[in-house]
């Protein structure tokens, strides 16, 4: 990762398009629903390289004026995104009734049907800026009620830095003092979604079965994402994107910063997908270690129910494993996480280890970029063949052919 600004239409391109964050192509507070436009249309197995833009600086109690906060942290003008300064300047949200983030899109993925999986693989992330901001506002956060002390609302900024082994982020140990405290990035989107049925936009805060504001921090460079399809083509989005957060994400936010992300969108047939996975009702990580079932709701106890039955239902449709051995599994060998606590939505998910079913066999769901390709390397999705569906039942050894 480097710390070079990449504004909008400048730096590396990898993907078969590119899509900035534009006034047009961009919603702040609220997600795409079935009646929104497309802003993009591509065949299944494209790459798209897309821009997106953090809400932290652009927000009201911020000033809505990036170049006015970010310059008076002493971040050079020239290195305020120009994107989220048109966006903060010509965009407005009702801050009472929308959420906070901004998300771009939605894309059309030709061939993607209801019932289908829609499949994100994620190739690349790119710091846009050498810098984010943590903020903790009043009424939300795991300690609402107790923190942040006195009337305002509480925003870190937080530059980037090199260090020998990557990029970290550094905060000091009081206020005004050197910043001594240091803790690895490792970037992710932490909203991905697909649009829902009717005509009604969902708040741009709360995840449900569409996706969107997840906030799972395993979705870094090399992992995929599937989610159900809502609507014919799966108008999907990206955004909210971080540059490291703990699991829980307590404060509220994480290290808040924008990414360029360059993502790969595949359909997988609804008769595949069953046969992979059950019936798949919510978001499904996979990396390189996990498969990662979850489960979502207001009530964490409930969350993590819901995660513990999708883990059983995927284990019974995948392994064939018998439910009660497939719930002694889970209790002996799958940690359970709580993704985050503070989007109205409370998220858990769950890390089934690929490697213990090794012996398994045939159901092997494949590597992580079906071409085998390591995470944003190798040629771009111009040098790929275009299938229309993606194969989810082959073995790894079929896949890496």
């Amino acid at each position: 990762m480097s710390t070079d600004i990449l504004q909008p239409g400048t730096g590396p391109v990898a993907g078969d398009h590119y899509l900035a964050a534009a006034i047009d192509t961009v919603m702040w507070g609220r997600l795409p629903c079935e009646t929104d436009a497309a802003v993009l249309r591509i065949a299944p197995g494209e790459t798209v390289t897309i821009d997106t833009v953090s809400h932290e600086g652009i927000l009201e109690d911020q000033g809505k004026d990036p170049l006015a906060y970010f310059t008076g942290h002493g971040v050079a003008a020239d290195a305020v995104l120009h994107d989220a300064i048109d966006i903060a300047r010509e965009l407005s949200r009702d801050v009472m009734a929308d959420g906070p983030h901004v998300v771009t899109g939605p894309i059309h993925v030709e061939g993607a049907e209801v019932g289908d999986l829609l499949k994100i693989t994620v190739l690349s992330l790119a710091p846009r800026v050498p810098y984010g901001v943590i903020s903790n506002r009043h009424g939300k956060g795991a300690l609402a009620g107790e923190l942040p002390r006195g009337e305002h609302n509480v925003s870190v900024f937080a530059p980037v830095e090199e260090r020998p082994h990557g990029l970290v982020g550094v905060l000091p140990l009081v206020e005004g003092g050197d910043r001594v405290v240091e803790f690895p990035l490792a970037p992710f989107l932490g909203t991905m979604g697909v649009a829902v049925a009717g005509g009604e936009r969902p708040h741009s805060v709360p995840p449900g079965a569409h996706g969107g504001n997840i906030d799972i921090n395993l979705l870094v460079e090399g992992t995929v994402l599937y989610l159900p399809v809502q609507v014919p083509g799966a108008l999907a989005y990206v955004g909210d994107p971080h540059f490291a957060q703990g699991d829980g994400e307590v404060a509220l936010t994480a290290l808040e910063a924008s990414l360029r992300a360059t993502l790969r969108f595949e359909v997988v047939p609804r008769t595949e997908a069953l046969a992979a996975f059950g019936d798949v009702a919510g978001p499904l990580v996979r990396t390189a270690e996990y498969l990662v079932p979850t489960g979502l709701d207001p009530d964490l106890g409930e969350a993590m129910r819901r995660c513990v039955r999708a883990a059983l239902d995927l284990l019974q449709a995948r392994y064939g494993m018998a439910e009660h051995l497939a719930y002694a599994y889970l209790s002996a060998a799958t940690d359970f996480d709580i993704s985050q606590v503070v989007d109205i939505v409370c998220g858990v998910h769950a890390r089934i280890r690929l490697a213990d079913f090794d012996a398994v066999g045939a159901a092997a769901l494949g590597p992580v970029s079906d071409s085998g390709e390591g995470a944003g390397s190798g040629p771009s999705g111009r040098d790929r063949p275009v299938s229309a569906r993606s194969p989810e039942t082959a073995t790894d050894a079929e896949a890496q052919r």
